[in-house]
């Protein structure tokens, strides 16, 4: 005996039960109907409220509390089997872009030219053009790729926002720059092409490893003259990058490739707090300014570095707070 013919012994709840249970607590009509469970019996689901209409044809087993994913289940049920969760919707599911919404949004869907029509509480995406490489599975939900969530977005979000699900989609490496080309390059008619070639041409030359962007900056120092920092240095819990000590300043070198994603960006930010707190003076320099702004960021470091700037500064800085080891000033050693 089958496990649907089993299930059907059991009695039609138990099949419900079954289907909804393998799709986070939603199912369709036409699944319904496949497993031998007449218009009728459904109708009559619903008018019990055993069943919860979401969408022409789609339903919420025994209550609306959805729980996550069953949204976006529910949004391919009712758009069809070639229908995939794509541009915003598929941005949140990658983690790559923040759902700031109270209530929420509607879902974003892609579906072939023709396949489906506008729904409430959908956005439907048409499109000639997604390729089989283009689709991806996580936990059960088919959705775009992040190569393609991000033409995709181009088409939808402004610069700022599409640098930075460029950017946590490049730290969670869930794509490449050169993935993101090849891509543009066989979709070079989609809207977001455009931005997002040029978003990427902006980026070049982002191929800074910690150590290598360490060493740039050390080579920085150097050139120009200043006091050798410490490097590497261990502040109470805290290693932090550079330290001149008697002008009280760290520096911290944020190279491209290890840009932290949201929760790391965090802790960095709480850490610059409690070195503040200490009467350090913190400055974050980015790959950018080391590889096009180099100038400016000499400038930035001497007025950071001046005799008098200590003075300037909210307390004095009581060294057994921190108690920096080990200190380092003959050479860089970049951290392995």
């Amino acid at each position: 005996m089958s496990e649907l013919a089993a299930l059907r012994a059991r009695g039609r709840d138990h099949v419900i039960a079954a289907i909804a249970d393998e799709q986070y607590g939603v199912l369709s009509y036409a699944q319904l109907i496949d497993a031998g469970i007449g218009p009728s019996a459904i109708h009559t689901r619903v008018r019990r409220h055993e069943l919860h209409r979401l969408h022409r044809g789609v339903y919420a087993v025994g209550h609306t509390a959805l729980v996550p994913l069953a949204r976006e289940m529910a949004a391919l049920l009712a758009c069809g089997r070639c229908a995939v969760i794509s541009h915003r919707s598929a941005a949140v599911l990658w983690r790559i872009l923040e759902l700031l919404e109270s209530a929420a949004p509607p879902v974003d869907v892609t579906v072939p030219r023709g396949a489906a029509r506008a729904r409430p509480g959908l956005t439907v995406h048409r499109t000639r053009d997604l390729g089989r490489d283009e689709v991806r599975m996580l936990q059960g939900i088919a959705l775009t790729s992040p190569a393609r969530t991000l033409l995709d977005l181009a088409e939808v979000l402004n610069g700022r926002e599409l640098e930075a699900a460029h950017g946590e989609a490049i730290v969670r490496r869930l794509t490449s720059e050169a993935a993101l080309r090849r891509l543009i390059g066989a979709r070079p008619g989609r809207r977001g092409a455009a931005p997002l070639q040029a978003l990427l041409d902006r980026q070049v030359g982002p191929s800074l490893t910690r150590s290598q962007a360490e060493e740039r900056f050390f080579a920085l120092v150097r050139q120009a003259g200043f006091p050798h920092p410490e490097v590497n240095v261990r502040l109470g819990g805290h290693l932090v990058d550079f330290l001149w000590r008697d002008a009280q300043l760290v520096v911290e070198v944020d190279g491209y490739r290890f840009h932290s994603p949201r929760a790391a960006f965090e802790r960095d930010r709480l850490r610059d707090a409690a070195l503040a707190e200490a009467g350090l003076w913190v400055i974050r320099v980015t790959w950018r300014q080391l590889t096009e702004q180099p100038y400016a960021l000499v400038a930035r470091l001497a007025r950071a570095l001046r005799p008098d700037r200590s003075a300037e500064a909210a307390r004095p800085w009581s060294a057994p707070r921190y108690a920096a080891t080990p200190p380092s000033s003959r050479g860089f050693r970049p951290r392995p």
